[in-house]
């Protein structure tokens, strides 16, 4: 399959609506790069470690030529490719990135049997995964997905959230069967918002990026709102 060709930009505003290209951060040891992908307007973020050039890419959406187009932009070398979760907006050009990059892939090991691509590594709550020298947790959330994993990477100044569809600004993701909102919030409050300082930046797997201080207040009105 060809690469896109993409242009990224290092104005980093986390808001991909007027653009067709991507945007970077630089941060302590890494740059964090952002592309929209698909009709449902997917975030797929290609983190690089600066010492090391090796890359993790979250979540293969949609588009591949875009996603190959980005890494193509990116000095870097992809070494694994993680799915946030089973859901079929974020793994749509799972198959066609990972036999153009020979990357392997990984995921939460509950929801990995739904991905119909064969998940190299299972990756469960606490487990950590390296890429050069930075370090990503994996923080197990429930609601959303039975499955759902976020990821966090401290830069030594300040942490780097990416949650899939488990948190965006405003709130929890979307839930179907009762008593899932009541356990996402519950999971979301405990592993995230009691974990993590208010200058934590969340990037969600659609959207605009927020902080965990600009939600945190309005965690009691969510719950009041049963949504």
């Amino acid at each position: 399959m060809s690469a896109a060709e993409i242009t990224v930009s290092d104005t980093y505003t986390g808001d991909l609506s007027d653009t067709d290209g991507a945007q970077r951060r630089s941060v302590p040891g890494a740059t964090i790069a952002k592309l929209s992908v698909g009709p449902m307007d997917n975030n797929v973020y290609v983190v690089t470690c600066t010492g090391t050039g090796d890359q993790l890419l979250i979540d293969a959406a949609n588009d591949a030529d875009d996603i190959l187009g980005l890494v193509d932009a990116l000095p870097g070398t992809p070494r694994l490719i993680f799915t946030t979760h089973q859901h079929f907006d974020h793994w749509q050009a799972l198959a066609a990135v990972k036999e153009s990059t020979g990357v392997p892939t990984a995921a939460g090991r509950i929801d990995a049997p739904e991905i119909p691509v064969t998940t190299d590594r299972l990756v469960d709550d606490g487990d950590t995964i390296e890429i050069g020298s930075l370090r990503f947790s994996a923080i197990h959330l429930v609601g959303h997905t039975p499955g759902s994993i976020a990821l966090a990477m401290s830069d030594g100044e300040r942490t780097h959230l990416f949650t899939g569809d488990s948190l965006f600004p405003g709130g929890v993701g979307k839930t179907w069967q009762p008593g899932d909102f009541e356990t996402l919030l519950d999971d979301v409050s405990t592993k995230l918002f009691d974990r993590f300082d208010d200058d934590t930046i969340v990037y969600p797997g659609h959207g605009l990026d927020t902080t965990i201080g600009t939600e945190r207040p309005q965690l009691g009105e969510w719950r009041e709102r049963g949504w």
